[in-house]
């Protein structure tokens, strides 16, 4: 059977076919009543609404290709991410939005950058139909780790800050007397990255080889590119949780090496 090259229109008649899907999962909720359907109906029609201004937003810098557009496009991304990490995060006492904000932003242009200009080859390697794509999936990967393991640090500091002061006392610092503490919240962070890399091909079909395939790319092109992004992932994922654990980290604790973390009182 030959291979369909080009990727097949789909009409809007054909979409509509496709809400069929939405219709389904709000009988579900309707039937078990689990009062999720206005829940199901809202997310469908914010996430056409937001594709749709997505698709011509991505148009119109596709047609200017600015590097100074790509890189505000990313600062707007790299904002809402650190948004929904501070939502996910229950412990606001200790200052993180602008460590992550700098670390995120500055991990991405790094890693992205390598990957399409030096891998990929893309000149310039900043050229938004890549960039801003990779960036997007480093993004939404490296958001729920970070939101994860920072979660994980600060509420082990609060519930175990007596044996933290203990260490303490006996003359650790406080990169020692938290070490455990940091390695138990960079792991939260890493596992879910490592797990998908060990699992994708087998378990999954990653959705970036999928839609390759469907446009009638090569599958075994599309496998070296879904290789690069797995790796591409994992290694953005480790960075931007070490550093910004480590930042935070120094923040729970003053120049005199006490923990400012304190559990609520009842």
């Amino acid at each position: 059977m030959p291979l369909i090259t080009g990727a097949l229109d789909i009409s809007v008649a054909e979409l509509a076919i496709a809400s069929l899907f939405i219709v389904a999962a709000g009988a579900i909720s309707l039937w078990g009543r689990i009062g999720l359907g206005k829940s199901i109906l809202m997310g469908a029609v914010r996430c056409v609404l937001q594709l749709t201004i997505m698709g011509y937003v991505l148009s119109f810098i596709f047609g200017i290709a600015s590097a100074w557009v790509v890189f505000l496009i990313l600062c707007v991304m790299v904002t809402f991410a650190v948004r929904i990490v501070r939502g996910n995060v229950s412990e606001k006492s200790i200052p993180f939005v602008f460590p992550s904000f700098v670390t995120m932003l500055l991990v991405y242009v790094v890693i992205t950058g390598i990957v399409s200009g030096l891998i990929v080859g893309v000149r310039p390697f900043w050229h938004p139909q890549y960039f801003i794509p990779l960036a997007g999936m480093v993004a939404g990967n490296s958001m729920t780790a970070l939101g994860l393991s920072l979660d994980r640090l600060l509420s082990d500091l609060k519930a175990k800050r007596d044996l933290v002061e203990m260490k303490l006392c006996l003359g650790a610092t406080p990169v020692e007397a938290s070490q455990d503490i940091f390695r138990d919240a960079l792991k939260a962070g890493m596992i879910p990255s490592i797990n998908s890399l060990a699992g994708v091909g087998i378990v999954v079909i990653p959705g970036m080889m999928t839609g390759q395939i469907l446009s009638g790319e090569d599958p075994m092109l599309a496998i070296r590119y879904q290789i690069v992004v797995m790796f591409m992932l994992v290694a953005s994922t480790a960075l931007t949780v070490y550093m910004v654990l480590g930042i935070v980290r120094q923040r729970c604790f003053n120049p005199g090496w006490q923990l400012l973390l304190r559990p609520k009182r009842p």
